[in-house]
């Protein structure tokens, strides 16, 4: 179980926020837009370097066979970078080109995968919040927070393929809060997905908050502590709420 703070706290006032864990895909940044150019230079890489692939698979059945493969095998719905890694192989074998390109062919959609732009809020508002509370991430993705450039923000940062278990279970949000010593109900988490990060949050003990950048609805029976549409908007309820 996480630590839990001592100090004391007058009778019926919420603990001071001392955390906040952050997602990480069309929270920090937009990922639709970077996940289809991936997608399309590892299909462009295919054409050239293993044409029997593209001639008996476009980039539509490759996701298809994606979601097939992780119906059947919930390991590879936390490791998504497996997933593909995985249908990839099947693929290479299934046509008879050589699978020892596969490698090679992750690295492509990889480094594309990493070519993400933060929001523009992004950068500035954890500037100023890692002054104010400690600040982390958890994510079901497998993003490199060093590659994208914003890994010096946060204290901890943890992913589901390497903890081995995946949002919305309770244990990865209780991770983050043992890594930064504070407890759950210290800690916020904001992130953009209805189920797995705000449920998914507040079923473990955390404050939840909806980043909604895409002005969507929540769905019925959740219920966020609050919804915003920028990190800017997040740091001044931040402060209005540690000033109660």
């Amino acid at each position: 179980m996480p630590h839990t703070n001592n100090s004391p706290t007058l009778p019926g006032k919420p603990p001071a926020i001392k955390a906040v864990l952050f997602d990480l895909d069309d929270t920090l940044w937009p990922i639709g837009p970077v996940i289809a150019r991936a997608e399309q230079l590892l299909f462009e890489w295919l054409v050239e370097n293993a044409p029997a692939v593209t001639q008996q698979s476009s980039i539509d059945s490759l996701r298809q066979r994606r979601m097939d493969l992780a119906a059947t095998n919930p390991a590879l719905r936390i490791d998504l970078w497996k997933l593909r890694h995985a249908v990839l192989t099947e693929v290479f074998a299934g046509v008879g080109e050589d699978v020892r390109k596969v490698d090679a062919a992750m690295e492509v959609f990889s480094e594309a995968r990493h070519a993400v732009t933060p929001f523009a809020d992004v950068q500035p508002a954890l500037a100023r919040l890692q002054s104010r509370v400690l600040l982390g991430t958890v994510s079901n993705g497998f993003a490199d927070l060093g590659k994208i450039g914003l890994a010096q923000h946060f204290q901890t940062s943890i992913a589901a393929h390497r903890f081995g278990r995946a949002k919305p279970d309770p244990a990865i949000f209780h991770a983050a809060c043992t890594a930064l010593n504070v407890a759950p109900e210290e800690t916020v988490y904001a992130g953009d997905d209805p189920l797995l990060d705000v449920a998914g949050a507040q079923q473990a003990g955390l404050q939840a908050v909806w980043i909604n950048r895409f002005d969507r609805v929540l769905p019925d029976g959740i219920t966020a502590q609050a919804s915003f549409t920028s990190l800017h908007e997040l740091e001044a309820w931040l402060e209005q709420t540690n000033a109660r």
